[in-house]
């Protein structure tokens, strides 16, 4: 063999440049479109105030009516707050994650603010972030409902149909982990063969 012929290709060589013009555009167009989730995204950050928000409306009427109200009314506010935070978070998770899975790249690399999780996110692991995250505000109202059994009239079945609502997210997530577990190993085999 010949230098030339062991050489690496060139730019003009490479598999791109032989493509038509046509194709080469419609695959920028195609690639270009990414951003056409980013309005969605900037909507989200959007929805998380409205949820601040809330949040204070509630803590203020907890603290306006702190002095006449039993704990269970009081516990009742936390945990709706609990929850406003836990879909807050949530709303992290898919603005911050999937923006910087699906979109563009945020670059925060040694940023002393950058979230732990982001290092190393990618779309089987924001799934399972978000199916976890889904299980905690499932759990919230799961247990805000047994703890006004005794206060409210609750339709027949529906604690039946929130516990199997539930447990279906439980589920879902250990198919999500499972999933992203074996992936994740399938792709470590195959480079150790490489």
């Amino acid at each position: 063999m010949s230098l030339i012929e062991s050489a690496p290709p060139t730019a003009v060589e490479t598999p791109q440049a032989n493509r038509p013009r046509s194709l080469r555009l419609l695959g920028n167009f195609i690639f270009l479109s990414r951003w056409l989730q980013a309005p969605l995204y900037v909507g989200l950050i959007v929805a998380q105030g409205i949820y601040v928000y809330h949040f204070f409306v509630e803590l203020w009427h907890l603290l306006a009516s702190a002095h006449h109200i039993d704990e269970k009314q009081i516990m009742l506010t936390v945990l709706g707050l609990i929850d406003v935070v836990m879909i807050a978070n949530l709303l992290i998770m898919v603005i911050v994650g999937g923006y910087e899975t699906f979109v563009s790249r945020l670059k925060l690399e040694g940023h002393p603010d950058q979230p732990e999780w982001l290092s190393h996110v990618n779309a089987g692991v924001l799934k399972v972030k978000l199916a976890t995250a889904l299980i905690g505000i499932s759990s919230i109202h799961l247990l805000k409902t047994f703890i006004e059994i005794g206060n409210k009239p609750v339709m027949e079945n529906a604690v039946v149909w929130q516990v199997v609502l539930h447990l279906t997210f439980v589920a879902s997530a250990l198919f999500l982990a499972l999933t992203d577990r074996i992936s994740a190993t399938t792709a470590a085999e195959t480079k150790g063969k490489h």
